[in-house]
């Protein structure tokens, strides 16, 4: 019976196979350093297939590089043998949520992550240390040392010459954050969806470099915005008052989103609140569309003055699509087709605007007549007109749909729908996001928070036709993309999930290195943990901004369609929960076997167990969980039938158990090694699972 690997996956494996794929005849076998057999590129084979795009040794060419570039791609790929634990007592509503909560390091997790989540991330939004030499850096194990980068920068020669007078000391800065990002966004990149997207915020410290490393992961090609957040200006400035950051953002394949027609629009301030009440209206009078424009003309008339819906007061008609206004139907810019429109009443061909139709041809017309999307008047000596509804009918969407400023002397309110593009440029003051997570949580604990309602707003604009994405932040910080998520939720009525990991940092460890204001905030975390006997760690404070919103969103109004999920599922990342004669069986000295009966470590829970098989096995970490009894054993069955675990060991499996717990079709099962009663249960269980559920794929560990 086959055994799970209950390790990451091998990404240069990975890479080799999709090599093999394009080229068989450039990949073979060869034995690794453990004596296994392994995937293996014949480079000499590649090189003559590729012999007229290679670029080798010193030549010129356009490309980043800097000192554990390749050392940091290694890491990146390699397999760790590690897990993720549940920890129930510190989540929220565990046993139903979608969310995850992941406590450790976000390169670990990445990887862990990645059988699981392969190709489904809709979105990921990061806030990653800004190099500014006061933030924290993850410091992993392929860092450049200063002597290794003044040898690779020119400063030095192999034998520790210096070459300059100035040595770029913050070219190693550089690096050191370079090393960080590199890997983790390397494996993000696999995890988002073909229609996947990134948001990255930054400053100037590291903008030029970041820019320059997503070009290199994700491509120039998908490059699809930098927008300006600015956050309000400081009059302690020397020169220029620096008060913006970035947000870069990359499609995981712009081409694939401009082939599905993807186009991104946002409601204009004062749409909803029209919106609401055509529907409080709806509920009164029904399908009386005149008492509706009587009653919807009075509540436009009764508005406050500067009240932002005042201004669409125009859109007073009202159809079965909602609030509408007549708007032109000729060609933009004129010189537009010319075709017959037959007039219902007088069976006449109406007159053609003199720009001509704005339809190109005479078959969407008529498809634009059938939705009821165009208005004819008393007799066909004059022009049809077109409906311009406030929320814009899916199925009469063509190419230029989008209305413009295309009749003069109308104010901007009546000029476009009641949706806009979003500008690459916004102003929203930092301290309205300070302000609100010191009430949330009683004292300034975060320092630079980012504004959840600017992000809410930001995932419903570019998750235009997803209901229920899967939202990432692998620096998950002070929590905000958490709460952003729910309150999106809450607002449009979408049903997102959200996976966040975040380090547990030693706060205490912070306290003694900051000094000021940085001290204070971080003693204030440390209080407000202590207060709650909780660990003195970043990801504490994490998690209780997360419950605190969570509580506060679920007391808001909220749409009627949102599930109300403000749950989360921690998971600590550990080292795994296999003994390691599990993966070098053949290095244990044979005197020492009877000592490992069982290949699992005794602190271990079954629930530690079924975690580490649906890493293993690319589960879905947030399906709904279940423990039934069967024949006297704790069986786990994930989502219904997705997977079933039984983790006994005390040796009493046998065939009737087996026959039993086959009646249930799982898609896959997994047993424990020392819960058989003997050999002979072990060799029949596959054949018993071929007979009585022959789709089931049978593991063991």
């Amino acid at each position: 019976m086959e055994k799970l690997k209950m390790h990451s996956p091998n990404l240069t494996q990975d890479n080799i196979a999709r090599i093999r794929d394009l080229f068989p005849g450039c990949v073979t076998e060869a034995k690794g350093e453990d004596g296994s057999v392994k995937l293996a590129v014949d480079f000499d084979q590649l090189r003559q297939e590729l012999a007229e795009s290679i670029v080798e040794g010193p030549q010129e060419r356009y490309h980043l590089n800097w000192p554990g570039k390749r050392e940091a791609l290694l890491t990146a790929n390699a397999p760790i043998a590690k897990t993720l634990r549940p920890c129930r007592n510190e989540s929220v509503d565990f046993d139903i949520t979608k969310n995850l909560f992941i406590e450790g390091d976000n390169l670990e997790a990445l990887k862990l992550l990645q059988e699981n989540y392969l190709g489904q991330v809709k979105l990921i939004y990061i806030d990653p240390p800004y190099n500014t030499g006061k933030d924290f850096i993850y410091r992993d194990n392929f860092t450049a040392s200063k002597e290794a980068f003044e040898i690779f920068s020119g400063e030095r020669n192999e034998e520790g010459g210096r070459l300059v007078s100035n040595p770029e000391t913050r070219g190693r800065f550089h690096t050191d954050w370079l090393n960080m990002i590199y890997p983790r966004l390397t494996l993000a990149k696999r995890l988002l969806s073909d229609d996947g997207l990134i948001l990255i915020s930054i400053d100037d410290a590291e903008q030029a470099s970041l820019r320059r490393v997503c070009d290199q992961v994700f491509g120039e090609q998908n490059f699809v915005s930098q927008l300006v957040w600015e956050k309000g200006r400081k009059n302690d400035a020397k020169y220029f008052s620096v008060g913006h950051e970035y947000m870069l953002i990359y499609a995981k394949d712009l081409v694939f989103l401009r082939e599905r027609g993807e186009v991104w629009r946002e409601e204009k301030p004062g749409a909803r609140e029209i919106w609401a009440e055509f529907l409080r209206l709806q509920s009164i009078h029904g399908e009386d569309y005149v008492a509706m424009e009587a009653a919807i003309s009075k509540w436009y008339s009764d508005l406050p003055k500067g009240h932002p819906s005042k201004k669409w007061a125009r859109y007073k008609r009202v159809d079965k699509n909602g609030p509408w206004r007549d708007r032109d139907i000729s060609w933009p810019g004129g010189d537009g087709p010319r075709y017959d429109v037959i007039h219902p009443e007088t069976k006449q061909p109406c007159v053609v605007p003199e720009a001509g139709w704005r339809y190109s041809s005479s078959d969407e017309m008529q498809r634009q007549i059938k939705l009821g999307l165009v208005e004819f008047r008393k007799d066909h000596t004059e022009p049809p007109f077109r409906k311009a509804h406030i929320r814009p009918i899916p199925d009469a969407a063509v190419e230029d749909q989008v209305d413009g400023d295309d009749e003069s002397g109308d104010e901007e309110a009546d000029a476009e729908l009641a949706t806009q593009v979003r500008g690459s440029y916004f102003y929203k003051q930092s301290q309205v996001a300070v302000k609100y997570l010191r009430k949330l949580m009683g004292a300034k604990v975060f320092s630079n928070p980012k504004d959840h309602d600017e992000l809410a707003r930001l995932i419903e604009y570019v998750t235009p036709r997803d209901r229920e994405a899967i939202i990432m932040d692998f620096f998950a910080g002070s929590g905000t993309t958490a709460e952003a998520v729910m309150k999106a939720n809450a607002v449009y009525g979408t049903n997102h999930r959200f996976i966040l990991v975040q380090l547990p940092e030693s706060l205490e460890d912070a306290l003694a290195s900051t000094t000021g204001t940085a001290k204070k905030t971080v003693q204030a975390a440390i209080n407000l943990l202590k207060k709650n006997t909780r660990p003195l760690l970043l990801s504490e404070v994490t998690k209780e901004r997360i419950r605190r919103a969570g509580e506060v969103t679920l007391k808001e109004d909220s749409h009627e369609e949102w599930k109300k999920d403000i749950g989360f599922r921690v998971l600590k990342i550990d080292t795994s929960n296999m003994a390691d004669v599990y993966y070098v069986p053949d290095a244990l000295d044979k005197a020492k076997l009877d000592l490992f009966v069982d290949n699992i470590k005794p602190d271990r829970t079954p629930e530690d167990l079924l975690f580490q098989v649906m890493l293993d096995w690319g589960v879905d970490l947030a399906l709904p969980i279940s423990k039934q009894s069967i024949q006297g054993k704790d069986v786990f069955f994930v989502d219904s039938n997705a997977l079933a675990a039984c983790f006994d060991a005390s040796g009493s499996i046998d065939e009737a158990f087996v026959k039993e717990l086959a009646k249930h079709q799982p898609l896959r099962v997994v047993f424990r090694d020392a819960g058989y009663k003997d050999s002979s249960v072990k060799i029949n269980v596959e054949q018993i699972f071929k007979l009585l559920s022959p789709t089931t794929e049978v593991k063991c560990i």
